[in-house]
């Protein structure tokens, strides 16, 4: 059953949480496919089951472990999504970003959202980073549809920059003192589940992606809509190159995404440790 964004629902949900801890997080996080180990480096953290929040559904995704953690990581209070949630697993966009209004709500002002996603770029590799710019929303549907409530946030959010600039500059600045990797460009959110045909990977290419996934615009819309500034990265899992496709491995782009994760680990640490 979908869970309205309301001001009741959400403060159920925080209240919850409240129960396991009393941590007022300055960052949210949202742990993608093969990306959860990133909990690990979370100190002195609290977990709470999916299951024990009122509104939250619960992850039908083997990598995704299901659980809400609370603690610090980088010299700041963080609360981060052990696993998210997919339209493709029959959730609806409500479903998918009441999480991120619960962050919301118990005090994070920004969010860093992970994903593993297929790089159509012909230069760019698998394992490496990338810094999301922008995005297109080919989801077929938008969190915000239905009734406003404008305690939550307006009715026409503003998306002329949804990946903060300064956040950005921040990442180039950390990827390039730690000397990773880091590319910059356009992701595009698809339904999935199944992968895409050589056609569709031309057509994403031609309007303007770099990189494909299945998740993260829902998340991000609802963030910008909560007056949330937003840090975006995806690991290039496998190479979409549509006159040269090779049958996907799910266990390949699973472990690809692993083997990426130390480096995201470190990006991600040290721009925390950067944020004012």
């Amino acid at each position: 059953m979908t869970i309205p964004h309301t001001a009741e629902n959400i403060q159920r949900a925080v209240d919850a949480v409240r129960q396991a801890t009393d941590l007022v997080p300055e960052v949210a996080l949202i742990l993608g496919t093969g990306l959860g180990g990133l909990a690990e480096e979370i100190t002195g953290n609290t977990a709470v089951g999916y299951e024990d929040i009122p509104g939250f559904p619960l992850s039908t995704v083997e990598t995704h472990a299901g659980r809400l953690l609370l603690g610090e990581l980088g010299g700041k209070r963080v609360v981060a999504m052990q696993g998210r949630f997919h339209s493709y697993e029959g959730y609806s966009m409500q479903q998918i970003t009441f999480p991120v209004r619960v962050m919301r709500a118990l005090g994070a002002e920004r969010l860093v959202v992970s994903n593993a996603g297929g790089g159509m770029h012909p230069l760019w590799s698998a394992g490496e980073l990338v810094l999301i710019a922008d995005h297109i929303n080919l989801l077929r549907d938008n969190p915000l549809i239905g009734r406003n409530d404008d305690t939550l946030g307006p009715r026409f959010p503003d998306m002329s920059a949804p990946y903060d600039p300064g956040l950005r500059a921040l990442a180039r600045s950390v990827a390039r003192d730690m000397k990773i990797m880091l590319r910059e460009g356009v992701y595009v959110a698809v339904p999935g589940p199944n992968l895409e045909t050589p056609a569709e990977y031309r057509f994403l290419r031609v309007i303007g992606a770099d990189v494909v996934g299945m998740s993260t615009v829902p998340e991000v819309i609802v963030a910008v809509h909560s007056g949330m500034k937003i840090l975006g990265l995806s690991i290039i899992t496998d190479e979409c190159l549509p006159d040269a496709l090779e049958p996907a491995d799910i266990d390949k782009i699973i472990a690809t995404a692993q083997a990426a994760e130390p480096n995201l680990t470190r990006l991600v640490t040290g721009v925390l440790q950067r944020m004012q």
